[in-house]
Order: structure tokens, then C-alpha cells, then sequence
């Protein structure tokens, strides 16, 4: 799945900390999310959308075949 996490989180002026910190999981996970090799829970996603203040379907577009 593409994802905007990390140009949002970049232009807030944010490290993969502070943003794993303010949706509570691990830097790992948000680092894993930017690299597009782990796809967050719908809970996470709606934690990220809401932290963003934006839908999900800004943050992550599912690859269609």
C-alpha cells in the first residue's frame, strides 16, 4: 500500500519519534509504514488520519492490480 506518512509527517517538522509517540506505537512501526513494508491496522490508520487531521484515503492508497 502507498502512503504520504512520511512527506506529512516531514512538512510538520516531526521525527518518526515524535510521530510514533503522539499515535502510540514504536518508531520501528512508523519507519516500517514509510518504507511501505508493513500496512498499519485500521485502528492505526485512523489514528494517523486523525493526528493529520485528514481522511485515510489521503494517507494510503491500496495497490490495485
Amino acid at each position: 500500500m502507498n502512503n504520504e506518512i512520511r512527506e506529512r509527517r516531514e512538512a510538520a517538522g516531526l521525527s518518526q519519534g515524535d510521530l510514533a509517540a503522539a499515535v502510540g506505537v514504536t518508531r520501528q512501526t512508523i519507519n516500517a509504514i514509510e518504507r511501505e513494508r508493513y500496512d498499519p491496522s485500521l485502528d492505526l490508520a485512523f489514528e494517523l488520519a486523525d493526528y493529520f487531521d485528514c481522511r485515510i484515503e489521503d494517507l494510503f492508497t491500496p495497490e490495485l492490480e
